[in-house]
Order: structure tokens, then C-alpha cells, then sequence
């Protein structure tokens, strides 16, 4: 029998399969294999959902930023202009656009009169960062023109500006609203520079994602843009969108060849590597501790089958006196383990789906019963929680939960297949 038996054959799965069975007299099996089961199910998907969190999170929050800012920024050093003051203008705007524009792989490139200004309404006032954009490079933003929570028409950006979601909501502003600008360095006269005030009607109010953005940014149209900072003629920057905008290292030196003139160029990685490479070391760490929580799950299937050996010793021994090889025994019982580990793990997979694809109900009620203090946008960023599920975070969890569950049961599988027989029946 021994030598016509082959590694995994039909009956160890019987065997190991009726052991693993309730049976009354051995209930503390039965109780230790339910416990292994239900730990590495919950470890699981613990590490199923957490994974799927914090990749939604990361998905977010780049996207919204690749949604509503430019994935390369084009300026220039300051010069001295031909009235002896310091500037970075870009004067050659237009040709230096075409020019970026004209890179492969580049979108698009769009010149932008960028400053801040106050922006008041009745009796409240805010801070505001203030974009001079064309109306169609405006509507080349996904994040602005796409926006779901949008009031207004895009359409009439030329008559008036764009305020973003958050300063309309703090100064109580509608569409059909006139806000006042104010600039401090404005109107230059002969007795100095006097501030600029300025009314706008507001056309568009737009909602990009983030809270900061929207919370401060104003799009005005170019012309009026360039009268109002004193940029006329020129622009502060030139935004670049690209086609990949995770392979923009490689499109550096092509930009910077199309401008033909010393420029710095500063990219969304640059903007928000440190956050993202915070991200990355926040995964990494949060993947170890959830591994240490299915590795001591998986532990309890070392104590069921030491448990298991100890009453099946007479079988043991019978099995062997049979002709079972010590390599048959062996793999009788860490059959036993492994049904704990690959059960556990399927159900511990189908629960962090099922959590992970209804994160943002399960946040929106726990926000509710917070009274909406689980999830403060001000200080994440973004307006929800999102999970993302991936086939590499599903790969890892189940590779991590199945090699464990292997390793610790190997040893008392081992240990079973050392057994003597004459020992096993020695006392039966």
C-alpha cells in the first residue's frame, strides 16, 4: 500500500475531513477548529478592507488632485523688466504654450494669471487664491467641469467667475451673486499703488473633491485676470496637463526644451510626494500589524491540532500498523489545518468585499451617529471615505493568510507523523 499510495490521495481528504467533523465526545476539537476558523476569517478581512480603505484613500486623493490641478507647472526666474521691476511674467505666452502643447504625451497647456485677493460678500469676507484661465482650458479641468455638485452654467464663466463650493457656502453666494475682490497691490497712480476693488458676478460654483481647494480657489477669466494683478501682457505660469501623469519624470526635460528659455518646473509629485510617500510607509506598517493579527489567529490552529493528535493517537497507531507512511499521516493532519485556512480565508475574503463595497454607507452612518465627527474633511482632505478593491491587496491577503496557515500547521502534523505506533497503542 505504501508504495502504490500517491502525495494527496482521495482517502487522506476523507480522513482529514471526518476529523475535522463535530463530534460529541471530542468537542474541545470541534470548539478550537471553530475558533482557528473564526479568527482567520476575521483577520482577513480586516486586512481585506483595511487594504481596499487605504488604496480608495489613496485613489481619492490623487485623483482629485490630478482632477483640478495642472500635473506640471511651467515659471520663470525673475528678471528685470524693461521698467526696472522685478517680475517672472511669462510675455511669450502663447508661443510657449503651443509649444508644450505640441510634446508628445502632453494634454494640454494652459496659461494661468495666478494671485490671492479678498473676496467679501454682505458682511463676511474670505481669502481667496485667485486663477486667470481661459473659459476653454477652464473647461478642460475635470475636476471644475465634471464637478457633480456643480451650481450654475460653465458656459458664462467670460461674464463673471468661478468660486468654489466651500467659499460659497461660507459667504452665503449663489450663482446670479456679486462678490467684491479686493487686491492690495492694484491701480498704480502718481501717488503710489492704491488697492483694487473689483465686483464680479458669479456664474459657476463648482465642487472638485477636495476641501482645501474648494474652500479657496476662484477662476476668473484671463483678460480680466491680467488687468486685475497688473499682469497685462503676460502670465504668472503655464499649467500642463499630461496623458500619464505617473510617468511625468519623463516628460521633464521635453517640456523644458519646448519653453527654449531657463524655466523651473514643478510637478504634482513635488507638490504631494511627501504625503504620498507618508501614505505608502502608513500601508506597509498597517499591512505588518494586520499580518501579526492573522498569524495569532492562525495559531489556534496549532493549539486544535495539537489537541487532535493527542485524541487521535489510537487512530494513529492503527493507521500506521495498516501501512500508512509516516508522509500519509503527515498529510492527513495538515489537510486538517489547511480546511481551517483555506475555509477561514474564503469567508474572511467574501466579508472584506462585502465591507469594503459598502464602506460608505457603513461611514455615512457612523458619521450620522457621531453627529458628523467621524469624518472631518477640513482635516482629511476629502469629502468620503472610498474603498478601491484590487487584485493585488486580495492577492497579498490570501497569500499571507494561506502561508501561515500552512506554516503553523505543519510542525503538529509533523509531530503526528512521528508518532511511534507502538507508543500510539501501547496504553489503548
Amino acid at each position: 500500500m505504501a508504495g502504490s499510495t500517491r502525495p494527496f490521495s482521495r482517502f487522506e481528504f476523507l480522513i482529514a475531513w471526518r476529523y475535522l467533523r463535530a463530534r460529541r465526545p471530542e468537542g474541545g476539537i470541534s470548539v478550537m477548529t471553530w475558533i482557528s476558523l473564526v479568527g482567520i476569517a476575521l483577520g482577513v478581512m480586516a486586512l481585506v478592507a483595511t487594504l481596499a480603505v487605504r488604496a480608495g484613500f489613496r485613489a481619492e486623493f490623487v485623483g482629485t488632485i490630478l482632477g483640478a490641478n495642472a500635473h506640471v507647472t511651467v515659471y520663470k526666474p525673475f528678471y528685470q523688466d524693461e521698467d526696472g521691476v522685478q517680475t517672472n511674467a511669462f510675455r511669450d505666452y502663447e508661443a510657449a504654450a503651443q509649444r508644450i502643447a505640441a510634446v508628445p504625451g502632453v494634454v494640454r497647456a494652459a496659461p494661468v494669471v495666478r494671485g490671492q485677493a479678498m473676496v467679501s460678500h454682505n458682511d463676511s469676507a474670505s481669502v481667496a487664491e485667485v486663477y486667470g484661465i481661459s473659459a476653454e482650458d477652464l473647461k478642460a479641468i475635470p475636476g471644475v467641469a465634471q464637478s457633480d455638485q456643480s451650481l450654475g452654467e460653465i458656459g458664462d464663466f467670460e461674464k463673471g467667475i468661478a468660486v468654489g463650493s466651500g467659499i460659497a457656502r461660507d459667504l452665503g453666494i449663489v450663482p446670479g451673486d456679486r462678490v467684491k475682490l479686493i487686491q492690495p497691490n492694484g491701480a498704480r497712480t502718481a501717488f503710489g499703488t492704491s488697492p483694487r476693488v473689483n465686483a464680479y458676478e458669479v456664474t459657476y460654483v463648482f465642487s472638485v473633491g477636495r476641501y482645501d481647494i474648494d474652500k479657496t480657489r476662484i477662476y476668473m477669466p484671463l483678460a480680466e485676470a491680467q488687468s486685475f494683478f497688473n499682469r497685462e501682457g503676460g502670465v504668472s505660469e503655464i499649467e500642463v496637463m499630461v496623458a500619464d501623469p505617473e510617468a511625468i519624470d519623463g516628460l521633464m526635460k521635453p517640456v523644458a526644451d519646448a519653453v527654449g528659455q531657463d524655466v523651473y518646473l514643478w510637478t504634482w509629485k513635488d507638490a504631494s510626494g511627501a504625503f504620498l510617500e507618508a501614505l505608502t510607509i502608513e500601508d506597509n506598517v498597517m499591512f505588518v500589524i494586520l499580518a501579526l493579527i492573522v498569524l495569532i489567529a492562525a495559531m489556534n490552529i496549532t493549539s486544535g491540532l495539537v489537541m487532535l493528535v493527542k485524541n487521535k493517537g489510537r487512530d494513529i497507531g492503527i493507521l500506521r500498523t495498516m501501512g500508512l507512511t509516516e508522509g500519509s499521516i503527515l498529510r492527513v493532519f495538515f489537510l486538517c489545518g489547511a480546511f481551517i485556512g483555506v475555509i477561514g480565508t474564503l469567508a474572511g475574503v467574501i466579508l472584506g468585499c462585502l465591507l469594503a463595497l459598502n464602506m460608505e454607507s457603513i461611514m455615512s452612518g457612523v458619521n450620522w451617529l457621531s453627529g458628523g465627527n467621524a469624518w472631518d474633511p477640513s482635516i482629511r482632505g476629502i469629502y468620503r471615505l472610498p474603498a478601491k478593491l484590487q487584485a493585488w491587496d486580495l492577492g497579498r491577503a490570501v497569500g499571507l493568510s494561506l502561508i501561515l496557515s500552512f506554516i503553523v500547521t505543519y510542525f503538529p502534523a509533523r509531530r503526528a507523523a512521528r508518532l511511534s505506533p507502538v507508543e500510539a497503542l501501547r496504553y489503548e
